[in-house]
């Protein structure tokens, strides 16, 4: 049996609910960007850097940063719990499936302060 506690929810249904409403964010701040590329093709980076000096966009690209980084620890999670598991890998399964967790927290982590460093730095 898999115990929740390294879970990023409560439960199964909070994950599933964390998952889905962190995809709609991520597509939506991707059409956000595809439109930006779409409309000024030739953007020069005085014009990037102006977007992104907008708080607005700095928020939402914030918020789609915390959405990736959630998303992503939901999916690592479960690939853990499903992939790494004794009867794949015997004794050492959970060992090793809180190595996996600990190195994808840490990946998560010095991403999300980078990503947060980049944008309010401008």
């Amino acid at each position: 049996m898999v115990t929740n506690v390294t879970s990023f929810g409560r439960s199964g249904l909070s994950d599933w609910l964390v998952q889905r409403v962190s995809a709609v964010f991520l597509l939506l701040y991707v059409l956000f960007l595809v439109y930006v590329f779409i409309s000024k093709p030739d953007m020069q980076f005085q014009e990037w850097q102006a977007l992104f000096a907008n708080n607005a966009v700095r928020i939402f690209s914030l918020i789609a940063l915390l959405s990736l980084c959630a998303h992503a620890w939901i999916g690592m999670w479960t690939i853990a719990t499903d992939y790494l598991t004794t009867r794949m890998l015997g004794a050492t399964a959970n060992k090793i499936r809180f190595i996996f967790e600990l190195l994808c927290l840490i990946a998560l982590f010095v991403y999300l302060v980078w990503g947060v460093q980049i944008l309010w730095s401008i």
